[in-house]
């Protein structure tokens, strides 16, 4: 029995250290190839070509110097030259696709409506002064108090890159949305953008021809792939990354309502997110990685250290004082 159990033992010995032999070569192979097409993508992806690059970005059109999504607030952020506005859109009862953040009126203009259960010319006027959602304590006022419709967008700002956000499967808002951008030949400059892939695959259907964004699930499919070390052999079909900086958590950004999950968030993020080589890698295949919503010089700073293309800011005057006098800084080796 002795003799039998010592070369039982002997024989599992046998096949781990030959299984050792050949598995830790090939992963040690699969490592540096990876590695090596992390570093070098175009040898297998042709890169995407983009029509514009979105160094700064007007969250809400600029929602911290202008009342959000208004057409003053768009202006001003134009007159910054501002390479892009980030909106939202929502649809009116008759029909009329309007900017918004917001499905109720009620923090916008203190209605307890939905935009969706009034006609565009009974929408009410927007409050005299909003808070900036991501500067908390400060308020933005204006003149303008309107809505605009999305249309109206078009016709003013002819060849200013969009971003429009769709929060929801409504898909008669995606259609006109999609019809708007065909009507206005504007393909190519307005991004679809969504944080949910089901709303992403109808905004696709609707009109390929205009770049994509990450949703959010679509976001963590990236950095799984990445830590595994795949990313370098998957195809992106995406051309924009637009993601929150981790920095800003527990900060100006509060996504959570306790205060322990939010610094959890903000060391887990940082950890995961903020990695030179998956943001050089992506800027390398064509996809510009854009960080929002940052208000502050030293965050300006963070996100072109870690090589974005660019960021989305509620003051676009900040930004671009930060970019005429800096420019974005060169990444850290």
């Amino acid at each position: 029995m002795a003799q039998l159990a010592a070369a039982g033992a002997w024989s599992s010995g046998a096949t781990m250290s030959s299984l050792l032999y050949y598995t830790l070569p090939a992963l040690s192979s699969y490592v540096m190839l990876s590695i090596f097409f992390l570093r070098r993508p175009r040898l297998l992806h042709t890169p995407w070509v983009s029509a514009f690059c979105p160094r700064l970005g007007a969250h809400r059109g600029g929602s911290g110097e202008r009342l959000e999504n208004t057409m003053e607030a768009m202006e001003n952020a134009v007159a910054q030259r501002a390479d892009l506005l980030e909106l939202d859109c929502q649809l009116t009862r008759d029909g009329v696709v309007v900017v918004s953040h917001d499905k109720s009126l009620s923090r916008q203009s203190g209605v307890n409506r939905d935009v969706g259960s009034l006609d565009f010319e009974e929408l009410p006027l927007y409050k005299e002064e909003l808070e900036v959602y991501f500067s908390p304590g400060h308020f933005a006022h204006g003149s303008d108090r309107h809505m605009v419709r999305l249309e109206d967008v078009f016709r003013s700002f002819p060849r200013m890159p969009i971003s429009v956000e769709v929060k929801e499967q409504n898909e008669e808002l995606i259609r006109k949305i999609a019809g708007l951008v065909r009507h206005y030949e504007r393909d190519e400059i307005t991004i679809w953008a969504s944080e949910k892939s089901s709303v992403m695959k109808k905004c696709k259907a609707a009109n390929p021809e205009m770049p994509t964004a990450f949703t959010i699930s679509r976001g963590f499919w990236v950095l799984l792939l990445y830590y595994l070390g795949l990313l370098p052999f998957i195809s992106i079909p995406e051309r924009f990354l637009i993601s929150f900086l981790p920095t800003i958590i527990n900060r100006t950004y509060f996504p959570f309502s306790c205060s322990g999950l939010n610094q959890l968030a903000a060391v887990v993020s940082k950890w995961l997110i903020m990695r030179k080589s998956l943001i050089q890698h992506l800027e390398q295949r064509g996809v510009q990685v854009v960080f929002w919503c940052l208000n502050e010089e030293s965050d300006f700073e963070v996100a072109f250290r870690l090589g974005a293309t660019g960021v989305i800011t509620d003051y676009p005057t900040a930004l671009r004082r930060y970019l005429d006098n800096h420019g974005p800084p060169a990444p850290a080796s």
